[in-house]
């Protein structure tokens, strides 16, 4: 992995009571280590791997004008990130799921592309069996399972001020307003709507094979191509150009899928990440809800799965043998 650590700043928060949320804070930057080296490794690793939401600074965000002024050299790295995790500690504390934890502030380029994360890592404990096999307790950070987490891609930021999507962030889990509070921190909004950038795609799709009047098997066969395609770019960790889309899905008539797509009006970026929820219902049907979870490949529509509209029925041809088996042991065979 091609990732050079340029300077890390490490702090704390500390839950003392119900109202009480303390900092406290490093003297020094983290002197960077085989076991610092390993930790940003699996940081970046499990963040990329996450669905992110896209976002850019308000014209009044605090923590981008200190940011500006310590890329300018005006302020060092440790004292933008001691500053900052005050500023943190007050949004944090207005909310009541606040536990504190360890702030970690990390500069780092990866692939010529210089990042700014920050995170709030919960610490954990676990039993490990020592040298002489007696069980001891240990402590580690809580990597995989953090949610607490915004990056700045600091090159896009500075040679393209006016992007919607250098700076991105975990939403936060249903019920909890994590990526609330964070965003304050930040002062920053959302940019890039990369659901309503995929939903449009499939929208795009969907219209250019109706106005090429192609039948059921023609269409699911552009589809599966558009999956194919976006799925690679997924995987490859690499957002889906539409200009390399279009030369995957043969033309229909004097139009190829880029000319329908830009004349249609469906503000598609030239390049963006893909969902892979919402991909999939390129070749996939699924739902749940009511105690029932359905999910079918789309070719099975109209042949093997009928649905009745005006009944709101589905009707199903050929159930799986996992399945029958386990309705002919519950009705005993009746």
């Amino acid at each position: 992995m091609s990732l050079d650590i340029e300077q890390i700043a490490l702090h704390q928060l500390v839950k003392r009571d119900e109202q009480t949320l303390e900092v406290v804070l490093r003297d020094s930057l983290l002197t960077t280590n085989a076991a610092v080296e390993e930790m940003m490794a699996e940081l970046h690793r499990v963040y990329s791997a996450k669905s992110k939401a896209y976002g850019l600074f308000n014209e009044q965000s605090e923590l981008a004008d200190a940011l500006r002024n310590c890329r300018k050299g005006d302020d060092d790295f440790l004292a933008f990130s001691r500053a900052a995790t005050g500023r943190l500690r007050d949004e944090l504390a207005k909310y009541p799921f606040a536990d504190g934890g360890v702030v970690l502030f990390a500069h780092y380029r990866y692939l010529a592309v210089e990042y700014l994360l920050i995170t709030v890592l919960n610490s954990c404990n676990s039993t490990r069996v020592n040298e002489e096999l007696d069980i001891r307790t240990t402590h580690y950070l809580d990597i995989n399972h953090a949610d607490i987490v915004a990056r700045i891609d600091l090159t896009e930021w500075e040679t393209n001020p006016q992007s919607t999507r250098y700076l991105t962030f975990l939403k936060g889990r249903v019920g909890r307003k994590v990526s609330d509070f964070f965003m304050d921190f930040l002062a920053a909004a959302e940019g890039l709507d990369t659901k309503a950038q995929n939903r449009g795609l499939l929208q795009a799709v969907d219209d250019y094979c109706a106005d090429a009047q192609l039948g059921k098997h023609e269409r699911q066969t552009v589809r599966q191509q558009v999956y194919s395609y976006c799925n690679e770019q997924l995987q490859a960790g690499e957002e889906i150009e539409l200009q390399e889309l279009s030369k995957e899905i043969a033309p229909v008539g004097e139009k190829d899928f880029l000319q329908f797509s830009s004349e249609q009006g469906y503000e598609l970026e030239d390049s963006f990440p893909a969902d892979r929820g919402t991909l999939r219902q390129l070749t996939k049907f699924a739902g749940s809800g009511g105690g029932i979870s359905l999910n079918f490949d789309a070719m099975l529509l109209g042949e093997r799965i009928f649905w009745d509209a005006a009944t709101d029925t589905l009707t199903i041809r050929g159930t799986p043998p996992n399945l029958r088996d386990q309705l002919q042991r519950r009705t005993g065979g009746k």
